[in-house]
């Protein structure tokens, strides 16, 4: 049998099918270094239709004047991304694939859920064209066309701030002194360009906000336990960061049909060149709130929901786990008009 074959599409879906017959998932994962522990649970307070913002506690029970959430899959009107039976998609993302009056109406829903129905009304709902940058916005207002960049910062109540994710790092910060408010989006390639220090740093200089009075939030996103990347972004982290290589680890596809029948799986390949072997992940939120330390926030006032949106697919959108093809959730914050 061509060694080819084995790795086609056709092949790889014809053993997991197999190995889902006996109850064996194709492809666990196994690190060679301990991981830091990641909260696999079922998201409890994700269960049911009605929309229901994740929140932090903290910041709820303590700043009342203070609107913020993060949004899930579930709640919505959309249809398109479900491949099965089941609730409808909360997708807040404008895009070709979903249709514009269910993304609006699935923006209304999320922004009566946050704000609660008769605020709602005195909000204004404020979002960017993300463009993987370090690009900081503060609006005072909603502008008159959408603007490009990955942060909005704001001190005028009414205006709720909005980023966009499917994997990438939702980031929220509160002046709790000035009620000055934030919202960062950090891919990759924001995280890189230190998009949260330099948000940070913004609402020093334009506002006057002390480090002691600024508490963030960082939202669901991709984790380190799915998210691999090439050895070039390692390379790039360093340039960066110091603390770089407590970002990364090893990871390697412990895959029961490879480990008992090793021989089915033999290539022509040259050694180091086979797809067999130890990936390197990425801990992107960690990278998120090192930024946070750096900028001055202390480590009690960041908090951390530590859900993975591509482990948990059914309750959140991820890029990665749906093989790009997938709508988007919300992250918002703003003050009470």
């Amino acid at each position: 049998m061509p060694s080819d074959f084995l790795e086609s599409p056709a092949a790889i879906a014809a053993i997991d099918d197999l190995l889902a017959a006996v109850g064996i998932q194709h492809g666990s994962r196994r690190s060679l270094r301990q991981a830091p522990r990641v909260d696999r649970r079922p998201a409890g307070s994700l269960a049911g239709h009605a929309v229901k913002p994740l929140q932090i506690a903290r910041w709820k029970a303590k700043y009342p004047w203070l609107l913020h959430g993060f949004s899930a899959r579930l709640g919505g009107v959309s249809t398109v991304f479900r491949t099965g039976r089941g609730s409808a998609d909360l997708n807040l993302g404008f895009g070709p694939s979903d249709e514009a009056r269910n993304v609006e109406k699935n923006r209304e829903r999320f922004v009566r859920a946050v704000a609660g129905v008769a605020a709602s009304k005195r909000v204004s709902l404020v979002t960017l064209k993300q463009i993987h940058s370090s690009l900081v916005r503060e609006v005072e207002s909603v502008p008159a066309t959408t603007l490009k960049g990955d942060a909005l910062l704001t001190r005028q109540a009414g205006l709720l701030l909005g980023v966009q994710t499917a994997d990438c790092v939702p980031v929220l910060v509160v002046d709790t002194r000035l009620r000055v408010v934030a919202a960062f989006h950090a891919g990759w390639r924001g995280t890189l360009a230190r998009i949260a220090e330099n948000g940070v740093g913004r609402m020093r200089a334009e506002f006057g906000s002390r480090v002691r009075d600024l508490s963030a939030a960082i939202g669901p996103a991709i984790g380190q336990c799915c998210y691999a990347v090439g050895e070039d972004l390692r390379f790039e982290f360093e340039s960066q960061f110091a603390y770089a290589d407590s970002l990364f680890r090893e990871v390697y596809d412990s895959d029961p049909i490879r480990e008992k029948y090793p021989m089915l799986f033999l290539t022509a390949r040259a050694p180091g060149h086979s797809n067999i072997g130890p990936s390197l992940h990425l801990d992107l939120a960690e990278a998120n709130r090192r930024q946070l330390l750096d900028a001055g926030l202390r480590g009690n006032t960041i908090h951390s929901l530590h859900l993975c949106t591509s482990c948990h697919p059914e309750q959140f959108f991820s890029h990665r786990a749906q093989h790009g093809f997938t709508g988007r959730m919300m992250s918002v914050i703003g003050v009470k008009p």
